[in-house]
């Protein structure tokens, strides 16, 4: 069956008055059923045996069979002394036939007054239409919540792509295919945990609250500790702790968690976003290298069953082997200057105004390095490609290469313009690592917010000893937007931050 009742009114075809008249029909009907002994919301449970996709996908199994669903009301046509209706539940939708012959004249005469939205459940057994529609035939339906709000129809109700992130749980109801991408992003999840636990690595937790914001170039959120009398830091990165773990013996370690950014909102930043970090013991960035890209082609082959996704209007096939490329290299590419022969900042300035890149005073020749390739690669880069050899100035937890010490062993996957993973060869000597720490203070002094603080329990750590190591860190939301081909990151986080309504 199709639609709904046409006596239903649709939040968007009626005046607010009428809204507001429709509202309360509805909390009359709660208090009339209240004062009859029916309340609803006294039921504590119900006996559901079988959902809906079960009977969908086996009919022949379930033919005749007594089942026991619940869900939501989405349709009802009344006919007479019989209706059918339509309930969802977590699996999908089924028709149901409801007779008076079969529930009782009272019972059916609650069930004309149920609203569209409301809990229900039925006892009955399974069958065919003479349209050949699989649907279960009522013994019994139950009222088990009932809906206050009236739904919007989903051709014509809930299209606000703002008050769809607001009222998710209203989007997931009316556009199934919502939901769809959230079970693949519990999925995706999934696959990359059964992919690093076949690999040996083990899993840990981390604390989310920290007395110094380490492990990323990010702009903290602050809050106080009101016991301790100290400011702490909601966690911008994983980084650091599990270091820590490394010096301490495990070898192989991961943390699937949320980690936070002061930063703005756009199609690819939430300010709340869940990050997978991994660290190996024994291995560089092109150990690396290999288990980024295995992770992203077999989490893809594992959600969806095939290599290829579609990102805007390029499709991508993620079986083919990863390019790598340095970014000097991907410079020169791109925007013709060879930054090879290009022996110091004045001289990497002196092009840059000529390039039109711009720049801060502070900035030397590594900065410069990074701010041609945002300007000039990134959006030029489609097929996946593993970009190396970062600039040790915008590369401060990451070894030096040992023939280009300016530079370090550090790489980003990019795909279709966008960052999907970032990785080092993990610094360890801690005399070095106190240098770039001391370099990024200077920069933090001089006006970046962004820049590491000095985390001397993490030093004292490096000072015990970190065996060579490599770490990966992959945004899980872009992750999931890749695998979903959603557009923004917003489309893949159940709750996105919002800006309240009265701001």
């Amino acid at each position: 069956m199709v639609g709904q009742d046409t006596n239903e009114n649709l939040e968007n075809q009626v005046t607010p008055e009428e809204l507001s008249e429709l509202l309360k029909v509805r909390r009359d009907k709660l208090e009339k059923l209240q004062s009859e002994g029916k309340d609803p919301f006294k039921i504590v449970k119900y006996p559901v045996d079988t959902h809906t996709d079960e009977i969908l996908n086996d009919f022949e199994g379930y033919e005749s069979k007594d089942v026991v669903l619940a869900g939501r009301l989405m349709a009802k046509r009344v006919m007479g002394k019989a209706s059918f209706c339509n309930i969802q539940d977590r699996n999908g939708r089924i028709q149901a036939y409801v007779s008076k012959n079969d529930i009782g004249e009272e019972n059916y005469a609650d069930f004309k007054k149920y609203d569209i939205g409301d809990i229900i459940g039925i006892k009955g057994f399974v069958f065919k239409t003479k349209m050949g529609e699989i649907s279960v035939h009522a013994k019994e339906v139950v009222l088990l919540s009932k809906s206050l709000q009236i739904l919007p129809e989903k051709f014509h109700g809930l299209k606000d792509q703002e008050l769809r992130y607001r009222q998710r749980y209203m989007d997931v109801i009316v556009n199934p295919e919502i939901k769809e991408v959230f079970l693949k992003r519990s999925a995706v999840i999934r696959e990359v945990r059964n992919i690093l636990d076949e690999k040996g690595f083990l899993e840990v937790e981390t604390p989310v609250l920290q007395t110094i914001p380490g492990g990323a170039a990010a702009r903290p959120f602050i809050t106080h500790h009101n016991a301790l009398d100290i400011d702490m830091y909601c966690r911008i990165a994983l980084e650091l702790p599990l270091k820590r773990l490394i010096v301490g013996g495990f070898e192989r370690v991961y943390e699937i968690g949320r980690v936070f950014r002061n930063e703005g909102i756009d199609l690819r930043h939430n300010p709340e976003f869940t990050l997978m970090e991994l660290y190996q013991a024994y291995t560089d960035y092109n150990g690396m290298m290999d288990i980024t890209e295995e992770i992203v082609r077999e989490v893809a082959k594992r959600v969806n069953g095939r290599t290829t996704v579609k990102c805007g209007e390029h499709e991508i096939d993620l079986g083919k082997k990863f390019s790598r490329m340095t970014m000097v290299e991907a410079i020169k590419k791109f925007s013709g200057v060879d930054f090879e022969q290009i022996n110091d900042t004045e001289e990497a300035k002196k092009i840059a105004k000529e390039k039109g890149v711009e720049f801060e005073e502070r900035h030397v020749k590594g900065d410069i390095i990074n701010l041609f390739f945002e300007e000039f690669v990134e959006k030029n880069i489609i097929e996946p490609t593993f970009i190396m050899d970062y600039p040790v100035e915008v590369s401060p937890l990451t070894k030096r290469k040992p023939d280009k010490p300016e530079f370090t062993e550090r790489f980003e996957l990019f795909i279709v313009g966008r960052e999907y993973g970032n990785a080092y060869s993990e610094l360890n000597d801690p005399i070095d690592q106190r240098k770039r720490f001391e370099h990024q203070e200077a920069m933090r002094a001089a006006g970046d917010e962004e820049a590491n603080m000095i985390d001397e329990d993490f030093m004292t750590a490096l000072e015990y000893g970190m065996p060579p190591t490599g770490g990966l860190g992959i945004g899980i939301d872009r992750r999931v937007r890749l695998i979903t081909e959603q557009s923004s990151i917003r489309d893949v986080i159940l709750f996105p931050t919002m800006r309240p309504l009265d701001k």
